[in-house]
C-alpha cells in the first residue's frame, strides 16, 4: 500500500483500507500476546451483539446398576450449569493527530507505532481483568513445602486431584500454570542448576513445568505468586470495532478511534487455585 502522508488521506478509500488492515494487525497481535487468550473458555453460545453470552458445563455422568434405566423407564437427566457472561466493559482509545506531527514519518508511520502501543494497553487490560476474575473466583492454596519446585508441584497436584460434581481430576495436559516474574525466575534458576539439555542459560522461556503449560505474567493481581487453572476456567469474550478516523472541526487534526468491548466471568471456579504472598 502506498505511503499515507497526509491526514486527509484517511478519508479516502485507500486510507480506509489502511485502517482496516491496521485493525486486523491489532486484533491478531492482541490474540498472540494475551496469556488469557490461550486459556479462556471459547465454548460460548449466544449473540455477542445482544450484550451477553452463555457458557455451559455439565455434571459428571454416574454409572448405575444394569437395568436401572429400564426399571425406571428413563435415563438420568443430563444436569448442567449455565454461566452468563455480560459484555459490560465498553472501552475506547481515541487519539488526535495533528498534521504537523506526522510530516516526518507519515501518517502510517505514526499510526503503526500508536497501534503497537494500543496492543500493549489492550493486552494489559484484558489479562489483568481475566486474572482478577480468576483470583476472585478461585481458591487460595498453601503448602508446607519450602522449596519452590516442591511448592509448585504441590499446587499442580491440588488441581490434578480435584473432584467435584463437574471435575473428576484434571490431566496436566489440560492445566495452565501462570507465574509472577519472581516465581518464574526461581523456576528458571532451578532449571539452570539442573542443566537440562532442552533449556539453555540463554533461553528466556521454558514453556512447561512438570507437564503443565507455563507462562510468566506481569498482570496477575498484586500479591499473587502463582495460579493454576483448568482450560476454559474463565470466559472473556472480546469484540472490537474497526479503526475509524474523523476530522476534528476547525482544526488541522484528525481523531483516530478504536472501540472495544469485553466481559469476564469464571465458568469453572472449582478448577482454579492460586498462591499468595504470606501476610505479615
Amino acid at each position: 500500500m502506498a505511503r499515507i502522508e497526509a491526514l486527509d488521506m484517511l478519508d479516502s478509500a485507500e486510507g480506509k483500507a489502511y485502517l482496516a488492515e491496521l485493525y486486523g494487525k491489532v486484533v491478531e497481535n492482541v490474540q498472540k500476546n494475551t496469556i488469557s487468550s490461550k486459556i479462556k473458555n471459547i465454548d460460548l453460545s449466544g449473540d455477542p451483539v445482544s450484550g451477553t453470552l452463555v457458557a455451559k458445563r455439565f455434571v459428571n455422568a454416574k454409572s448405575q446398576t444394569y437395568g436401572t434405566a429400564r426399571t425406571a423407564g428413563k435415563g438420568e437427566a443430563v444436569k448442567r450449569d449455565e454461566v452468563t457472561i455480560a459484555i459490560d466493559q465498553d472501552k475506547e482509545i481515541v487519539e488526535e493527530l495533528e498534521q504537523k506531527d506526522v510530516r516526518l514519518d507519515g501518517v502510517d508511520g505514526v499510526l503503526e507505532r500508536r497501534a503497537n502501543n494500543h496492543v500493549q494497553r489492550m493486552v494489559a487490560e484484558l489479562d489483568s481483568a481475566f486474572f482478577a476474575e480468576a483470583y476472585s473466583a478461585g481458591t487460595a492454596f498453601t503448602s508446607t513445602e519450602t522449596e519452590i519446585t516442591e511448592i509448585l508441584e504441590a499446587l499442580i497436584q491440588k488441581l490434578e486431584t480435584t473432584k467435584t460434581d463437574f471435575i473428576d481430576g484434571v490431566p496436566r495436559s489440560m492445566m495452565n500454570l501462570v507465574l509472577a516474574p519472581s516465581y518464574y525466575g526461581k523456576i528458571r534458576n532451578a532449571l539452570d542448576v539442573m542443566h537440562t539439555a532442552k533449556i539453555g542459560a540463554e533461553d528466556e522461556e521454558f514453556y512447561a513445568w512438570h507437564g503443565v503449560k507455563t507462562d510468566s505474567c506481569i498482570n496477575l493481581p498484586d500479591g499473587v505468586l502463582a495460579m493454576v487453572m483448568i482450560n476454559g476456567a474463565v470466559a472473556q469474550p472480546v469484540m472490537a470495532d474497526q479503526y475509524t478516523a474523523e476530522k476534528i472541526p476547525l482544526s488541522n487534526a484528525y481523531g483516530v478511534e478504536l472501540f472495544y468491548h469485553y466481559g469476564t466471568e469464571a465458568v469453572t471456579p472449582d478448577g482454579i487455585y492460586y498462591i499468595e504472598e504470606a501476610g505479615d
